[in-house]
């Protein structure tokens, strides 16, 4: 599938624009379960600036959706009317300040954040090396595991609203709850400042390692998966509640619920989108029809099923 091509149109609109515009792009190859269609089209600034810019001369009918690693995302098989933006190296440094500060670009993978802490004898921010995702997407769903959260930790998250207008947000300025924060939907995040405490690296080390230890035990993480697909329900674990219905080792087409953690939904090979997001409904409606508690979606799904 192909959308009209609207790339000629814009720039005629942005001469200024150094960031790097593609045509109906391919989006599977940018997710961990590698599947669904293209982009309309794909933009990747080259900093905030260009992000700015960009957003500001975007005509506001053209719809946006910003992904980031693909950890937890599926990208259905009819693709992505309008733009996707994809924040690129302009937004991945990570630098430690004083007073046990981290500076993260909104690009930045969790854990390589996790890791700037370490060496800069910053405690606090381990958690993030459980996180398979980037700062970004820690910021816009609180991002959380093994016992942190990234309300937690953070200071301020800078961002560029759909207007092109910078904005800066305090940590109750995020107004966090459970996988979600408050700020609209059209902000994109570019950088977060977080908060730690002086620690000693070689007990940050050994804290990492036990939560690289757990995740490679205790979950999927050599199989094309998008992570943790549900979110735990009030006073529930999801694991458990898929499991007691009877999901376990589940498929359908080629995807499958995992057997080693059910909680995630795994891309045996050759899978659609459809497939998985079938596969995900099919175990809410299992969860509601044995427990009476409905499971929410805790992957982003974007994009159009295919007609």
């Amino acid at each position: 599938m192909t959308f009209p091509d609207i790339l000629p149109a814009l720039k005629a609109q942005m001469s200024q624009l150094r960031g790097r515009l593609v045509p109906n792009q391919a989006l599977a190859e940018f997710t961990w379960f590698r599947v669904g269609g293209p982009a309309q089209l794909l933009f990747i600034p080259e900093d905030e600036e260009d992000l700015s810019y960009f957003l500001a001369h975007l005509p506001h009918q053209i719809p946006v959706t910003v992904i980031g690693l693909g950890s937890n995302l599926i990208v259905r098989d009819g693709g992505v009317p309008g733009v996707v933006i994809r924040l690129g190296r302009g937004f991945s440094d990570v630098t430690a300040e004083e007073d046990a500060r981290i500076r993260a670009g909104a690009a930045a993978p969790d854990v390589k954040v996790a890791r700037a802490a370490q060496d800069a004898a910053i405690s606090g921010l381990a958690f993030l090396r459980g996180i398979p995702g980037a700062i970004g997407g820690a910021l816009r769903m609180n991002g959380g595991a093994y016992g942190g959260e990234t309300k937690d930790v953070l200071i301020a998250a800078r961002g560029v609203d759909r207007t092109g207008r910078i904005c800066i947000f305090n940590n109750p300025g995020m107004r966090y709850s459970y996988r979600d924060c408050g700020v609209p939907d059209d902000v994109i995040f570019t950088e977060a400042l977080f908060q730690g405490t002086a620690g000693d690296p070689a007990v940050i080390a050994a804290e990492m390692d036990r939560i690289t230890e757990s995740r490679e035990t205790t979950q999927p993480i050599k199989s094309r998966t998008g992570g943790s697909t549900f979110k735990n329900p009030p006073g529930h674990k999801a694991w458990r509640l898929i499991d007691a219905a009877g999901c376990r080792g589940l498929t359908i087409g080629a995807a499958q619920v995992s057997e080693l953690h059910c909680n995630f939904l795994i891309n045996r090979g050759g899978a659609s989108a459809a497939d998985i997001e079938t596969l995900g409904e099919t175990v809410r409606s299992r969860v509601r029809e044995t427990s009476g508690v409905e499971l929410e979606w805790e992957i982003k799904r974007i994009g159009v099923k295919r007609g």
